[in-house]
C-alpha cells in the first residue's frame, strides 16, 4: 500500500476512535429501543415528574433505572404506601426524592466495590445537589443544571451519566455546584460505609475545613477514593497476616513495619521495638529479633478486665521525658505496658492510636453494659470497625489536625458529647429491633412502611458486602433491603438524639468561650477579682462583726432581740427559702425586662504590677502559708486522736463529761433552742458584762488545750520493689 493509502487509513482509525462512544451509544439506543417481540419501547423511558426540579428528575430517573420501575410507579408507590405527613405540599418533592434515593442505595450499596465506582460517588453527588433544590419553585435561575441530552449517555451497565465527562462535571462543581450540611447529613449516612448517623457532621466538618463549609465534589470523590483504599488495605493485612486471628476478628491497624518509624513497648525499665496491631478485638505486639518478628503478645480489648488506655510520657529507662506513648493496663498484665510512637514533629501518630484503641474499647464497654448477644453485638462492632476506617481515610489523604477529625469516632464522640448517654440508649433500643433476616424487596416502598417494626445491621452487612466478615450469619441474599436509622421525611429517635446533643455541645462551647476571656493570670489579679465579687458577702459579715462587737449597744441589743424572737418562734427556717426566693425572683426580673440588654462588664481595680521576682516570693510565701495550715491541722487531728485514746486521763475525762452533758442537751432540748443558746453565747461575748470572763474562760481553754499530747507518727519508707524483680526473674530461671 502506498503512502497516501497508509494515511487514509490512520486517519479512518482515527475517526472511529473518536467516534468509538458515539456509535456505541447509537447501537445501544437501538438495541434498548426495540423489546423483546419488536415494539418499541421507548415509550417506557423514565419520564420527568412535574414537581421536581431538573436536577431531581435527572436523580429519579437514574434511580428508576437502577430500580427498574418506571418514575410514574415510584411516585404512584410513594403515594399509596407512605403516610400523610411526608406528602404535604412545602416538602413533597424533597421526600419523593428521598423515597426513590433510598432505594436505589440500597441496591447500589450491594455491589462490592461501589466505593471507587466513579458513577456511585456521581450518583450520590447528585442527589445531594438535588436534595438542595428538589422542586422547580426552588431552583435558582443562575445554578447550572444537567442537560437531557447528558442524562441519555449510558456506559455497558445501563448507568445513566449526568454530565459528558467527568472533568466538565468536576469543572462545573468546583465553580457554581457545591453541597451544604444538611444535604449531605441526609444523604451520606445512609451508605453506612460513607458516614455514621453519629459523626456525620463532624465528617462533613472535616472535609470543608478548607472550602467555606461548602463540600466540592472533587473533595467527596477523594474521599470515596481513600476510603476504598483503606478498605483494600484492611482486607489485604486480614488475608497476609503473619499471626492466627480469631473468628470475626479484622486487622484495623498496623503501625511500626517501616524501619524508621518503629513502635517501642516499653516494661518497666526495658525497651523494645516492634509491629503493633489492632484489631476489632484486641492489640497485638510483635517485638522485632534477628531479622524476624517474635511471637505477639496479645491485650485484650473485649474482656471485662478494668482495662484503662491513656496517654503517657514515657522514655529511656523509665525516664518520663517524651509525650509519645499509649499506656495499656488490666488485670491480665503484671504492670502497665507503654507503647511509644517517636517522631519528630508533634505526638499525631500516639493521638491517632490512642482514639481507635479507646474506640474499640468503648464499643465493648458498650456491649457489656448493655448485655448485647449475637446480632447486635455484631452491628456493634461493625460500627466501630467502619468508624475507624473512615478515620483514617480521613487522616490518610487529608492531613488535618487530630482535633478536626478525631471526633470521627462514635462511640469515642458519644463518650465525650453532653447527652452522649442518651445516644447511646438510643442506639441499645435500635438495636433491640434488628433483624438479621430482613424483609425481602416484594415492592419498592415495602421497607419504608415496615421501617417501625424491623431494622436491618446495616453496619454488619455492610462489611459482608465490602469483604471484611465479621460472623457467617452476615451473609444476606441478593434480596435483602438494608432498613438503616433514616426514614423518608422523618427524624428518627437516634437523629434526634444526635442534634439534641450537637445542640447543647454548641452551648457548652460558647459557654467555655466566655470563661477562657475572663481568665485572668498572676494570684494577686485573682484575689482581687473574687474580693470584688464576694463584695456582697464580706459587706454583710462585716455588719454582723460590728454588731457583734457591742460599739453601738442600742443597734446590737436590737438585732439579739429581733433574732432571738425569730428564733424562738421558729421563723429561722424561712430565712433560707426566703434568699432563694429573692434570688429567683432577680433573675426573673432581669429575663423579662433586660431582655436584649447586654450585661455589663464587672469592674475590676487591678493590683499594682510585680516583677516575676516579686510573684516567686509570694507564691513561697503562700505555699508556706497553706503548709502551715496543714500541719496545725495534724497537729488538731493527734491530740484529739490522744484523747479518744486516753493519752491523758483527766483531760480525757473532762472531754467525755462535756460530750455526755452535749449529747443530752441535743436528746432532750428543741432544736430552736439550742440554735438560740449557740446564737446568744457567740453573740454576747463582747458585750461590756461578759467580755472580761468570755476572755478569762478562752485563755483556760487555750492553755488546758496546749497541755493536751499529741499522739506520735513514724514515717515508713515505701520499698521499691522494680530493682529486685530482675535478680527474682533469675532465681526462677535457675
Amino acid at each position: 500500500m502506498d503512502e497516501g493509502g497508509e494515511a487514509k487509513m490512520g486517519m479512518l482509525e482515527s475517526f472511529m476512535k473518536a467516534h468509538e462512544n458515539s456509535f456505541k451509544s447509537l447501537f445501544q439506543r437501538k438495541k434498548s429501543s426495540l423489546s423483546e417481540d419488536g415494539f418499541d419501547s421507548s415509550v417506557n423511558s423514565p419520564r420527568p415528574i412535574p414537581q421536581l426540579s431538573p436536577i431531581a428528575n435527572s436523580v429519579v430517573s437514574h434511580c428508576s433505572k437502577i430500580l427498574e420501575v418506571p418514575t410514574e410507579e415510584l411516585q404512584h408507590r410513594f403515594d399509596i404506601e407512605l403516610p400523610e405527613s411526608v406528602k404535604e405540599l412545602l416538602t413533597y418533592a424533597r421526600n419523593l426524592l428521598e423515597f426513590c434515593s433510598y432505594q436505589a442505595l440500597h441496591v447500589v450499596t450491594r455491589r462490592p466495590d461501589y466505593l471507587i465506582d466513579k458513577e456511585f460517588c456521581r450518583l450520590t453527588y447528585d442527589m445531594m445537589l438535588a436534595w438542595e433544590d428538589p422542586s422547580v419553585e426552588s431552583v435558582p435561575q443562575d445554578k447550572e443544571t444537567p442537560t437531557s441530552s447528558n442524562q441519555e449517555v449510558e456506559d455497558e451497565e445501563g448507568w445513566s451519566l449526568f454530565y459528558s465527562s467527568s472533568t466538565s462535571m468536576a469543572v462545573q462543581v468546583d465553580d457554581k455546584k457545591t453541597v451544604g450540611q444538611e444535604a449531605f447529613v441526609r444523604i451520606a449516612p445512609v451508605c453506612a460505609a460513607v458516614a455514621d448517623i453519629i459523626t456525620v457532621e463532624n465528617l462533613f466538618d472535616a472535609l470543608t475545613s478548607s472550602s467555606g463549609h461548602r463540600l466540592h465534589f472533587l473533595i467527596y470523590d477523594k474521599y470515596l477514593r481513600s476510603l476504598d483504599k483503606v478498605v483494600k488495605s484492611a482486607k489485604s493485612s486480614l488475608a497476609l497476616s503473619s499471626f492466627q486471628l480469631a473468628e470475626g476478628e479484622i486487622i484495623l491497624d498496623i503501625d511500626g513495619t517501616v524501619p524508621t518509624q518503629p513502635v517501642l513497648q516499653h516494661i518497666g525499665m526495658s525497651a523494645w521495638p516492634g509491629r503493633l496491631t489492632l484489631t476489632n478485638y484486641a492489640l497485638y505486639f510483635e517485638s522485632l529479633g534477628v531479622g524476624l518478628y517474635d511471637k505477639p503478645i496479645r491485650y485484650d480489648l473485649a474482656m471485662d478486665m478494668k482495662q484503662v488506655i491513656k496517654q503517657e510520657l514515657t522514655g529511656p529507662l523509665g525516664a518520663r521525658i517524651f509525650d509519645k506513648a499509649v499506656m495499656y493496663k488490666s488485670t491480665a498484665v503484671v504492670e502497665p505496658v507503654y507503647f511509644e510512637f517517636p517522631e519528630f514533629k508533634g505526638s499525631g501518630r500516639r493521638d491517632y492510636w490512642l482514639d481507635i484503641c479507646l474506640e474499640v474499647l468503648h464499643a465493648h464497654r458498650f456491649i457489656r453494659k448493655k448485655n448485647l448477644k449475637d446480632t447486635p453485638q455484631a452491628e456493634v462492632i461493625g460500627r466501630a470497625v467502619l468508624s475507624i476506617l473512615r478515620y483514617r481515610a480521613v487522616r490518610e489523604n487529608f492531613h488535618f489536625f487530630s482535633s478536626q477529625y478525631k471526633t470521627l469516632l462514635a462511640f469515642n464522640l458519644a463518650e465525650t458529647l453532653p447527652g452522649g448517654d442518651i445516644i447511646l440508649e438510643t442506639l441499645a433500643s435500635r438495636l433491640a429491633l434488628l433483624n438479621v433476616s430482613a424483609s425481602p424487596r416484594n415492592g419498592a416502598g415495602t421497607a419504608y412502611v415496615k421501617r417501625h417494626s424491623t431494622l436491618s445491621p446495616v453496619a454488619l452487612l455492610t462489611l459482608n458486602q465490602l469483604g471484611l466478615i465479621l460472623q457467617k450469619h452476615a451473609d444476606s441474599d441478593g434480596e435483602t433491603i438494608l432498613v438503616g436509622d433514616f426514614c423518608v421525611g422523618e427524624i428518627s429517635p437516634l437523629e434526634l438524639a444526635v442534634k439534641q446533643s450537637i445542640s447543647d455541645t454548641g452551648k457548652a462551647e460558647a459557654a467555655k468561650v466566655t470563661v477562657d476571656q475572663v481568665k485572668v493570670e498572676g494570684i494577686d489579679t485573682n484575689v482581687a477579682v473574687m474580693k470584688e465579687l464576694l463584695f456582697p458577702v464580706i459587706k454583710l459579715a462585716s455588719h454582723l462583726e460590728f454588731l457583734a462587737s457591742w460599739e453601738e449597744p442600742s443597734k446590737s441589743m436590737s438585732f439579739l432581740v429581733l433574732t432571738s424572737y425569730s428564733i424562738l418562734r421558729g421563723w429561722i427556717k424561712y430565712i433560707l427559702p426566703s434568699t432563694f426566693i429573692c434570688f429567683a425572683g432577680l433573675m426573673l426580673w432581669r429575663r423579662h425586662f433586660k431582655i436584649g440588654k447586654p450585661l455589663e462588664p464587672f469592674k475590676v481595680t487591678a493590683p499594682p504590677n510585680q516583677n516575676p521576682v516579686q510573684q516567686l516570693l509570694k507564691l513561697q510565701e503562700g505555699i508556706t502559708q497553706v503548709e502551715a495550715l496543714i500541719q496545725a491541722g495534724n497537729i488538731v487531728l493527734l491530740k484529739i486522736r490522744a484523747l479518744l485514746f486516753a493519752v491523758l486521763p483527766q483531760a480525757s475525762d473532762m472531754v467525755a463529761l462535756s460530750l455526755v452533758f452535749v449529747a443530752a442537751m441535743i436528746a432532750f432540748l428543741p432544736l430552736k433552742c439550742i440554735i438560740l443558746l449557740i446564737f446568744l453565747e457567740a453573740f454576747t461575748r463582747e458585750m461590756p458584762y461578759r467580755r472580761e470572763s468570755n476572755s478569762r474562760w478562752i485563755r483556760r481553754v487555750r492553755e488546758w488545750w496546749i497541755k493536751v499530747p499529741a499522739a506520735p507518727v513514724q514515717l515508713i519508707k515505701p520499698i521499691d520493689n522494680k530493682k529486685k524483680k530482675p535478680v527474682d526473674d533469675k532465681k526462677k530461671k535457675r
